[in-house]
């Protein structure tokens, strides 16, 4: 009673022996699913292994085929001595297990192409758990060789990157001392030092005439604009000490010339 649903021990209990008991049940459960058995062909031939493994994917397949073999199980021979039909039982159960070993490789993945090729090339084919320890260490070998493949392509692709990376760029190029900013203590500006400041060590020679010519540092020399007076045309130009000397020199002429006409200023005298 043990053996069987507690709903069906209960219609079962006033047999008098197992005898009538089995036959109750053989009677009551023993018939043809065929509705089931439809199903179970439909599931066999559309299960594909997808992202199981090789063994979660023939444990499934393996129980389908059970369970249809029970509705559907093999011919046996049952005379009582050797005869003829032995011969076509054993072509019958070849031919079954034939299916199912031919199944399960058509429903591996695409990795598997060679190894299932060199399988379907035997003749015969061999059992189907002689094929599944070969799909199994075809399997081990497959996931070892792309586990190394993807290692060697992740160091690429990071060398590859630090290779594009800008020069200076990083933590370890970091220098405090190269990034930190410039200022000036005598003139209290920015972008240069007291030891480049123009204000005290005074600008140097052709500074205004020559600045594109030079080119000298484009940020001290932004810093110290208000170094530099432009007076006329592009071509010539005034420093802010050479206008104010011009100035007093013009200014000391105009009163030499209403002193006497006999004082005469040579322009080409004029020290600038």
């Amino acid at each position: 009673m043990n053996s069987v649903e507690e709903s069906v021990a209960q219609s079962i209990v006033f047999l008098d022996n197992a005898l009538d008991v089995w036959t109750e049940l053989k009677e009551r459960f023993s018939y043809c699913d065929f509705i089931r058995i439809s199903e179970l062909q439909v599931e066999i031939y559309s299960l594909k292994q997808g992202n199981p493994s090789v063994y979660e994917f023939f444990t499934a397949l393996k129980v389908l085929w059970k369970e249809l073999e029970a509705y559907l199980p093999a011919p046996v021979c049952n005379c009582p001595r050797k005869c003829m039909c032995v011969t076509g039982v054993r072509k019958a159960r070849i031919q079954h297990d034939l299916l199912e070993t031919i199944r399960f490789l058509t429903g591996l993945n695409d990795n598997f192409d060679t190894v299932r090729s060199q399988v379907l090339l035997m003749g015969p084919l061999p059992p189907i758990n002689k094929v599944f320890s070969m799909v199994i260490q075809y399997e081990r070998q497959f996931v070892a060789t792309h586990a190394g493949l993807d290692i060697e392509d992740s160091k690429v692709s990071i060398n590859a990157s630090d290779s594009r990376r800008p020069l200076g760029c990083g933590r370890s190029s970091f220098n405090p001392q190269f990034n930190k900013k410039k200022y000036c203590t005598y003139c209290g500006k920015d972008n240069h030092v007291v030891e480049n400041c123009y204000k005290k060590h005074g600008f140097p020679p052709n500074f205004g005439r020559n600045i594109n010519a030079n080119n000298v540092n484009a940020e001290d020399s932004m810093d110290n604009d208000d170094a530099r007076s432009t007076k006329g045309t592009d071509s010539f130009t005034f420093t802010k000490s050479q206008y104010e000397k011009l100035v007093n020199l013009l200014q000391s002429n105009a009163s030499l010339n209403s002193a006497g006409p006999s004082t005469h200023i040579n322009g080409a005298s004029i020290p600038i």
